[in-house]
């Protein structure tokens, strides 16, 4: 079920408002574990696409929940079938760290 309160999507300037204001969240990385070897925002959760419908304990549903892939693409899928099961918090995060390294982190190796 969808919810006009929090929007689908949210670009990497307010997630960084977000983590600088201190707003209690969390930043779900669903990519793979080569993935997350190359590079990672510190403090995410990191739960594989394929893992996540057996992780849902796992997951807050009273903070936004931040969900990010590399490019945006497979969070989006995961946000939106997060919602569908009940996490009205769910956010995807567009761009992915890929726009978040560009942005915020320019030391952050890319792929």
């Amino acid at each position: 079920m969808m919810t006009d309160d929090a929007p689908l999507e949210i670009d990497v300037e307010a997630l960084h408002k977000m983590r600088e204001d201190g707003t209690a969240h969390t930043l779900l990385d669903v990519r793979e574990p080569q993935e997350l070897d190359i590079c990672s925002v510190s403090d995410s959760l990191n739960i594989r696409m394929m893992d996540v419908p057996e992780s849902l304990e796992k997951l807050p549903k009273d903070n936004p929940l931040v969900v990010m892939c590399h490019s945006g693409m497979r969070s989006m899928q995961v946000t939106q079938w997060l919602r569908m099961n009940g996490y009205e918090n769910a956010q995807n995060l567009a761009g992915g760290i890929d726009a978040w390294a560009a942005a915020f982190d320019p030391d952050m190796q890319r792929y």
